[in-house]
């Protein structure tokens, strides 16, 4: 079987939405803004995707979708609009972690993946990957400085990528650390995972499924006005 399974990656400000067949990347559209627009961009992407290929939304067998950690609101977005898809064409949901799409991105020959997602001030979220993108820490929110990650470094090339990689840069200066060129996750890094879970038939739970969102989300309430 050549399952059909559209990918949807909006846990960052890249806006990324992509169509496998088979295990092979059909084709992917994606744009990173830092207006965080998915809520406006998302679906005409999924369009563009469909009609580009020839392709109609009946014909997916399956719906991928990035499962955080990320921004509260891009998972959200995604989340709610494979889940809108699964219901509707009553077809599997399939879910594949952040940091997992975002190591996936890098290839390397030897040493250790730590993918890194933007938080607040000098906080990240991240974990470490063996080269075959297998985790071997869980993941976890972590107050970056000078000293982070000196394990890892000390046994070998380490392989940085993420949003966060402008802050890592500042305070990290080993000489085994490797600043790579992929900052946001892809749907197109997608493709491999969601079809071996396809093949495992390891499916989300659609009804009860939730992003990762690591923290709780925070609402800001704005000050009143002093008198």
């Amino acid at each position: 079987m050549n399952p059909k399974i559209l990918h949807l990656e909006t846990s960052t400000k890249n806006c990324s939405v992509a169509l496998s067949e088979g295990g092979r990347l059909v084709d992917v559209k994606e744009q990173a803004t830092p207006q965080y627009s998915h809520a406006e961009t998302l679906h005409v992407f999924i369009d563009e995707i469909m009609q580009r290929n020839r392709r109609d939304l009946h014909q997916l067998d399956a719906v991928a979708v990035s499962g955080g950690p990320g921004s509260y609101t891009g998972l959200r977005i995604g989340v709610s609009a494979a889940k809108g898809l699964v219901y509707t064409l009553n077809i599997p949901l399939i879910t594949v972690p952040t940091l997992e799409i975002i190591a996936r991105g890098v290839q390397a020959n030897d040493g250790v993946i730590i993918p890194l997602i933007d938080a607040r001030r000098m906080e990240v979220y991240t974990a470490v990957y063996e080269l075959r993108y297998r985790p071997l820490t869980p993941v976890e929110a972590l107050i970056l400085d000078e000293n982070s990650f000196s394990v890892w470094l000390e046994q070998g090339p380490v392989y940085f990528a993420g949003d966060a990689l402008a802050k890592t840069r500042e305070v990290i200066r080993h000489r085994n650390a490797v600043f790579t060129d992929v900052h946001y996750p892809s749907a197109r890094w997608m493709v491999e995972p969601a079809f071996h879970k396809f093949r495992q038939k390891d499916f989300a739970d659609t009804a009860y499924f939730e992003p990762f969102y690591l923290k709780d989300f925070i609402v800001t309430r704005k000050k009143k006005p002093l008198l």
